[in-house]
């Protein structure tokens, strides 16, 4: 199941595309039979009492025969009508007639011009497997989608408008947690290494950890085996449940293969969402934030305590639940250490530099806003908290930074001022003020430093590895197909 009722097929176009392909399928069927038996099309015509015209169309695909007809010719065949229908596979020759047939009412040949042809008995076979391999490969390089940093922000965007419309909250989402917790009979608090493991099980893969996973992968499903490869090495601050959760998600979720940047994009949230619902389930975080609310004692360090998470998985959570259970509406910033925003999400109204396109990710947050004046907070064992004024009023925030394999990055998750009554940290005297909306707030030096420094100096730009290239292609961006399936070979049973 996806949520996003966008990609679902037409029923209508199934039915035909199926139709179509069983009228190929008995058509070729027929003629194989006939061949087997040693007839030509004037002899099973006159069997049937029909012209050879109408039987070639049949064998063709281009007419489907009538029940009746079809009953008629498999008894001068010497067969029953279930074995035109489904018995005996076809024949190389007849499959591959059949895989152009195909082909050739695409849109892989449409969008190239190309005009059907007939495939007569004097197609050689060589002609056959090189039309088809080219085909396969022009579909290849059509599913590489390789997408530009234009188009990754449009998806980006189009994402957080959707999130933002649903206040962050996917009841779908909370509802499959909430079974898959059901089925294992998990009875709340921290979800431990064993739950996870009791849900792998539940979906039909055990859990198998080895030293030589794909560089590119965090965890490969062999879906055929039921078998959840992850790494054996986990990092020193690393969470054992998380890969097994994430890996599993895709599974409860039914995801098929990404058809492009964005759904590959919904995927990952979704994915990431449902881990969320699963190590800290609604039916228990609700009850346990309101009742910090009526204490005013909101706190996302209670709240990462109480389940074992990490303080981002925390500040995650409290964004999905906080607008539909506590009426609060926030926002939340993950800020790499370079000052480039890498994750935002926003429904309180506060104005978040964006590019032209309205995408927040990779602009270059406000070095007055929280999440870049905890860099310098000498302090990193207590939350840092912070009023900051802004064109669009006074909001507060909390916030943490946290080390990862890409260097530090804050969290931090902020509310209006009138909301900042239910917090813990509200009496903070830290203030700041930006107009990051504004060119001349922190985007522009001061006007003494850049008179003496402008046509003074000359900086060798550390340049983001993504910046000039297009985002990894291939159904999965960024994974090496060709490793994944030496893996999994390597590694199959018997």
């Amino acid at each position: 199941m996806t949520i996003d009722e966008d990609l679902s097929l037409d029923a209508t176009d199934a039915t035909d595309a199926a139709d179509a392909a069983d009228a190929l399928t008995i058509g070729r069927r027929v003629r194989q039979l006939r061949v087997a038996r040693g007839m030509t099309l004037d002899d099973l015509a006159s069997a049937v009492s029909r012209a050879p015209s109408q039987l070639s169309m049949i064998e063709t695909g281009k007419r489907e025969p009538k029940l009746s007809l079809l009953q008629t010719i498999a008894r001068a065949l010497g067969t029953t009508i279930d074995a035109l229908l489904e018995a005996e596979p076809l024949d190389e020759r007849a499959t591959m007639e059949i895989a152009l047939e195909r082909a050739m009412k695409g849109q892989t040949f449409q969008s190239l011009g190309l005009a059907p042809f007939r495939i007569g008995k004097s197609v050689p076979d060589e002609v056959l497997k090189t039309l088809l391999a080219l085909q396969g490969e022009i579909e290849r390089l059509n599913d590489d989608r390789s997408a530009t940093p234009e188009e990754a922000r449009r998806a980006n965007v189009d994402l957080r408008h959707l999130m933002r419309r649903q206040d962050n909250f996917f009841p779908e989402l909370e509802a499959h947690a909430a079974r898959i917790l059901a089925a294992v009979e998990h009875p709340g608090g921290p979800l431990t290494q064993r739950t996870a493991s009791d849900i792998a099980a539940h979906l039909g893969f055990s859990l198998h950890y080895v030293p030589d996973l794909p560089a590119s992968t965090r965890s490969v499903a062999d879906v055929r085996h039921g078998r959840l490869y992850l790494s054996s090495t986990i990092p020193a601050k690393g969470d054992s449940r998380t890969p097994v959760l994430q890996a599993l998600a895709s599974r409860i979720l039914g995801h098929a293969e990404p058809t492009s940047y964005a759904v590959f994009l919904r995927q990952r949230v979704e994915t990431n969402y449902l881990v969320g619902a699963l190590m800290m389930p609604e039916a228990q975080v609700a009850p346990f934030l309101q009742d910090a609310k009526a204490r005013r004692a909101i706190s996302i360090e209670d709240l990462r305590d109480a389940y074992s998470v990490s303080y981002e998985t925390a500040a995650h959570r409290f964004t999905n639940l906080a607008t539909r259970h506590l009426d609060i509406p926030v926002h939340f910033l993950k800020v790499h250490e370079s000052g480039t925003i890498t994750k935002a999400y926003e429904n309180d109204d506060v104005n978040f530099p964006a590019d032209r396109f309205g995408s927040i990710e990779g602009q270059l947050c406000c070095r007055k806003w929280t999440s870049r004046v905890v860099f310098d907070i000498p302090d990193k064992f207590n939350p840092y908290y912070q009023y900051t004024d802004t064109g669009n009023g006074t909001y507060w925030c909390t916030a943490r930074v946290e080390s990862s394999s890409d260097g530090a990055h804050s969290v931090s998750v902020g509310v209006r001022f009138d909301d900042t009554k239910w917090f813990i940290g509200r009496e903070t005297t830290n203030r700041g003020t930006s107009r990051h909306a504004v060119e001349v707030c922190c985007r522009r030096p001061p006007e003494q430093l850049e008179s003496t420094w402008r046509h003074q100096a000359w900086p060798n730009v550390r340049t983001p590895r993504t910046l000039l290239a297009t985002l990894p292609t291939g159904s999965f961006p960024g994974v090496d197909t060709t490793d994944l399936y030496e893996f999994l070979e390597a590694h199959a049973p018997g």
